[in-house]
């Protein structure tokens, strides 16, 4: 007779084709019901935090729902910083876990249940008879709400004779929250008439804009305004004209580029909660310009916010572009008059710093115009998520994912790497790491030379430090040694698990880029270069935040 894990792979299947993990004790049984269907792959990484990371990279390259799963105890604690990164960043995700015993716990088991409630999850626990039904309830809410939830299945349980699998109904999920009613509606034409009364139009959106699929919508809004436009770091992309954009907003963007978002009278925002970062702490919109903001939550997420509508963008959108059509004004001339390709320029350096070291901005520069044109950028988090914000364009928001910064954490980079590469096979998956993020997850480099193989390259930004601690607390005074890390060889560790390691001190050395790049993916292994940059080159965003910070 079928089992209780049975039950849980048959329901869970539904919804996913791939899953990621570690193996041990408590999940083996449904990681075996998993294996033996043939409509689910199962990818093994090396930590467990990894297997939550790689099915959150997963959800961000190619959307669903995404799973994971790990043994109880240690295995379960193993995921707490990367499942309180996928809270923190509302991905979809079910992470199946074994649990202590209906019995009671051994030694070694820990409540599960209130570690996850303490990271902003919930717990779903599987029983003999209502498996299936547990694990579509589960799935339900981590789709409804766009969150991760534990389904725990107690280790007495999962081999329980459960009779035979039943058919399972589809999750119920909420439609999409249109601009109705009077206040909406009145708002929505508030908006338009704002937007018909503007000399210098921005919308501006986010990766909640992209959830929503809004990107066309919002083309045909900004034609209609005659709006300039720009993104979030996670929105970056959405809009179609790109003639048209000023790149993303805050310590990522030119300073060119910001100085003319800030002359906007009429900023309409999608999708985006206008975090310190996106509005450069508070200075991102002159005093006088109107900010409207549209989104799903409750109510306004910055104070700045003049008016609000709650709705879903593409919807909000679409609306707010058929009233500006009634309405018949002319749209604004402002995006004719500003030259965004002029505006959007950076400043590359000369190649190698006063130390003798590269110049990270030449290298990013120089990365960028070898680069695959067809590529998915993944990043850990520190000091180095500048260059590649910076420098490396991407198509779509789907291209461009930051795992580790809705947390703040480091050390979740190598694992995105299997994660992405099994959601855009055809695509390059491009990492950009820090030594002190890179050694952090050094486990799962051995994942994403084994899963990602010829379309997978690694760029470790080596600076032998904790480069932001360096850059907001060295510069106080504070002492240096528990920042520095020794120069790793991480070309050297590349190459123990078959990839190819290349250490970068000049521009030329990235030549090797360009070979790897030219060969068929076939014949190509995993390429890792290791820059060895300069410390001292601040990023403008970091720039940005140290400011803040001496001014308190």
């Amino acid at each position: 007779m079928p089992t209780v894990a049975a039950h849980v792979a048959s329901a869970l299947a539904a919804h996913i084709d791939h899953v990621f993990g570690v193996m041990g004790n408590g999940n083996a049984l449904v990681l075996d019901a998993l294996e033996r269907r043939e409509d689910v792959t199962f990818t093994a990484v090396r930590h467990e935090a990894g297997g939550v990371v790689a099915a959150d990279a997963h959800h961000r390259a190619g959307g669903g729902l995404a799973a994971a799963t790990a043994t109880y105890g240690a295995g379960f604690t193993n995921t707490l910083t990367a499942l309180a990164e996928a809270a923190q960043a509302r991905v979809p995700l079910v992470l199946v876990v074994g649990d202590e015993p209906t019995s009671g716990p051994r030694p070694w088991d820990v409540d599960q249940l209130s570690l996850a409630s303490a990271v902003g999850v919930r717990t779903y626990t599987v029983g003999r008879t209502d498996a299936a039904a547990t694990t579509v309830i589960a799935i339900e809410h981590a789709l409804s709400f766009r969150v991760p939830v534990v389904l725990a299945i107690p280790y007495d349980v999962g081999g329980r004779d459960a009779g035979g699998i039943p058919a399972t109904p589809d999750p119920v999920l909420p439609a999409p929250l249109a601009p109705t009613g009077a206040h909406a509606e009145a708002t929505v034409r508030a908006i338009a008439r704002a937007l018909t009364g503007a000399e210098r139009p921005l919308l501006l959106a986010g990766r909640g804009a992209w959830a929503a699929g809004a990107g066309d919508e919002l083309g045909r809004l900004a034609d209609a305004a005659g709006a300039l436009t720009a993104s979030t770091a996670l929105g970056r992309g959405i809009f179609p004209r790109a003639e048209f954009d000023l790149g993303v907003t805050g310590g990522f963007g030119a300073e060119a580029a910001m100085a003319t978002i800030r002359e906007a009278d009429v900023a309409v925002v999608f999708g985006a909660s206008l975090n310190q970062f996106t509005m450069r702490f508070g200075s991102l919109f002159a005093p006088d310009t109107m900010i409207v903001q549209v989104d799903v939550a409750p109510a306004a997420t910055h104070p700045q916010v003049g008016r609000y509508l709650r709705a879903d963008a593409a919807l909000a959108a679409r609306a707010i572009a058929d009233e500006l059509e009634r309405l018949g004004r002319t749209a604004s001339r402002w995006r004719d008059r500003v030259d965004v390709t002029a505006l959007r320029g950076r400043e590359e350096g000369d190649g190698l710093a006063p130390d003798g070291r590269l110049d990270p901005r030449s290298a990013a520069a120089a990365i960028a115009r070898m680069l695959p044109e067809d590529r998915v950028v993944v990043s850990d988090g520190g000091h180095f998520i500048g260059w590649a914000n910076m420098f490396w364009p991407v198509a779509s928001p789907d291209r461009m994912m930051m795992v580790g910064t809705a947390y703040q954490s480091i050390g979740l980079g190598f694992p995105s790497v299997p994660g992405a590469a099994m959601a855009r096979p055809e695509s390059t998956i491009v990492l950009t790491t820090g030594d002190g993020g890179g050694l952090m997850a050094i486990a799962d480099l051995e994942s994403a030379v084994r899963v990602a193989r010829g379309r997978g390259l690694a760029i470790v930004w080596n600076d032998g430090a904790y480069g932001a601690e360096v850059h907001l607390y060295g510069v106080m005074g504070l002492a240096r040694g528990p920042m520095e890390i020794p120069e790793v060889d991480f070309a050297g560790l590349a190459r123990a698990v078959g990839a190819e390691g290349v250490v970068v001190r000049t521009l030329d050395d990235l030549d090797a880029l360009v070979r790897w790049r030219d060969r068929p993916a076939e014949e190509r292994p995993f390429l890792l270069l290791d820059l060895r940059i300069a410390g001292a080159v601040r990023a403008p965003y970091q720039e940005e935040i140290l400011q803040v910070n001496l001014r308190r």
